[in-house]
């Protein structure tokens, strides 16, 4: 059974906010597929997309939205339980998102199939300061740094932490990949927050962490890195986080 096949009917559901229909689909669903990752890529994100999509065009309101965005996340938190874990590999990735709700769904999604896969995952969520992401990037020394973010309003907060990690210097070759709905309406919005990597779903956003090499680090003459100075604001980054 294709699981096109079933996401009309649960988006539907979603924005009733009718919980155990929606429970039923994704157990049918995982039921009649190989491998429950592709619940996560072809039922739960496109469905996290699709309301984000709506509620931004002003064709649902709030309370459905918050009830289609908190179901989504229920049943994602039910289905974690059967990824297939594969042997941990040591590679580690810290996962954060500029605000709350609803793109720590979309953070927590990456975070869950990326820990099926053997990465030590650190999943921060939103609304951490920029100091602290910087302090736990120094403790732990990641090979990645993934932000999710839907929101034009979280656009300068994430420059702005991109800028400090790189003008800091810590974990010179870790990559810094941007996902999430702001960065997909907005071409080339990564380039403009100084990310290394823009990944468009979420298959694309672990199929890429998973094959990046190490970041080449700025270096001086006398070989040391050199710390980036901090860019002035750019007035057509600073309109969309407004």
């Amino acid at each position: 059974m294709p699981i096109s096949n079933c996401f009309e009917r649960y988006l539907a559901f979603l924005q009733r906010g009718e919980r155990c229909p929606c429970r039923e689909i994704a157990a049918e669903v995982l039921a009649a597929i190989s491998d429950p990752a592709h619940i996560y890529e072809e039922l739960l994100w496109p469905a996290m997309t699709r309301i984000e999509a709506l509620y931004r065009e002003d064709r649902i309101n709030t309370a459905t939205e918050r009830m289609a965005t908190r179901i989504n996340r229920a049943i994602a938190d039910q289905m974690q339980v059967h990824l297939r874990q594969q042997t941990p590999h040591g590679r580690q990735v810290i996962i954060a998102c500029p605000n709350a709700e609803p793109e720590e769904l979309g953070a927590q999604m990456l975070s869950d199939l990326l820990e099926s896969r053997g990465w030590r995952v650190f999943f921060l969520g939103g609304g951490v300061p920029s100091d602290e992401i910087l302090t736990l990037v120094g403790q732990v020394r990641p090979e990645i740094l993934l932000i999710y973010g839907t929101q034009p309003s979280g656009v300068p907060e994430v420059r702005r932490l991109v800028e400090l990690i790189r003008e800091v210097g810590v974990q010179a070759t870790m990559n810094i990949i941007v996902s999430g709905g702001v960065f997909d309406r907005a071409d080339g919005l990564w380039r403009e927050v100084n990310a290394d990597h823009f990944a468009e779903d979420i298959g694309e956003a672990v199929e890429l962490i998973e094959t990046v090499q190490p970041r080449k680090p700025d270096i001086r003459v006398d070989g040391a890195p050199r710390k980036r100075r901090r860019r002035r604001r750019n007035n057509e980054l600073e309109s969309v986080g407004a």
